[in-house]
């Protein structure tokens, strides 16, 4: 009997833990694909206004690109709206939140439209296939390794809040050295960030998986996006910074 019950046990574990794996897939697999259709709106409607010299001018000066008042709201408006989301994450609906999740990509691609005309093309697309390749390996990694990172996570986010102050501040002081060591640091920020986060998005969905609460899976699967998008989008733009040929 003792042994039946054994065996019993262990058959119930590791089909429990089957079911896990099963769910953490579907789960990852929502995360990225939720991720890319963020993604493809943001460049869709960067391209769009970027592209379209009266739609840009709306924004930013078409000869110099300083940004006019709009423009300065567009560009801070994608930090004000990560700072709601995490704020208001717990009262909205997974589809509430999904939305937010699309609009914000959707102002995020307005805040980046001036680099259609600051850059060439054809270093944007080549900028965008290498932090996609970096991206990939990066978050396959933090998905794989069976190294414990979570120890990274509060160096890194100090050093994107340093990034923001020292951005902030070489707005005003125009300096290309600042910004070539912002944009050298915030790729290796951003680089960890996403094996950061990769992980940290499994670890938390194994944690809650044996509560079955869909609808906070479902919104945990939004913000993972999120937080992947935002590693992209920063490591993108800082390589395009050191990498892009300019117009």
């Amino acid at each position: 009997m003792a042994e039946y019950n054994t065996i019993r046990t262990t058959g119930v574990a590791g089909a429990r833990a089957a079911q896990i794996d099963e769910g953490l897939r579907a789960h990852m697999n929502k995360v990225y694909a939720t991720m890319s259709i963020g993604m493809l709106l943001t460049f869709a409607v960067a391209w769009a206004v970027g592209t379209s010299p009266q739609l840009l001018a709306v924004f930013r000066d078409p000869v110099t690109l300083s940004p006019n008042i709009l423009g300065w709201i567009v560009m801070f408006a994608p930090l004000i709206m990560v700072f709601a989301f995490s704020a208001m994450i717990n009262k909205l609906s997974a589809a509430g939140a999904q939305t937010f999740f699309y609009v914000f990509a959707s102002v995020m691609g307005l805040s980046l439209s001036w680099i259609f005309v600051a850059f060439t093309g054809m270093s944007i697309a080549q900028v965008f296939l290498v932090t996609s390749i970096a991206f990939a390996g990066l978050s396959l990694w933090g998905y794989t390794t069976k190294k414990d990172i979570s120890g990274w996570g509060s160096f890194l986010i100090m050093g994107v809040i340093g990034l923001i102050v020292a951005s902030i501040i070489n707005i005003f002081l125009g300096s290309p050295a600042i910004m070539f060591a912002i944009s050298i640091l915030g790729v290796l920020i951003f680089a960890g960030l996403t094996a950061y986060d990769t992980q940290s998005i499994k670890n938390e969905y194994i944690e809650h998986a044996a509560h079955a609460d869909s609808e906070w899976l479902a919104k945990s699967g939004i913000m993972g996006a999120l937080r992947l998008y935002l590693d992209f989008i920063n490591m993108f733009m800082f390589l395009l910074q050191l990498l892009g040929n300019r117009e």
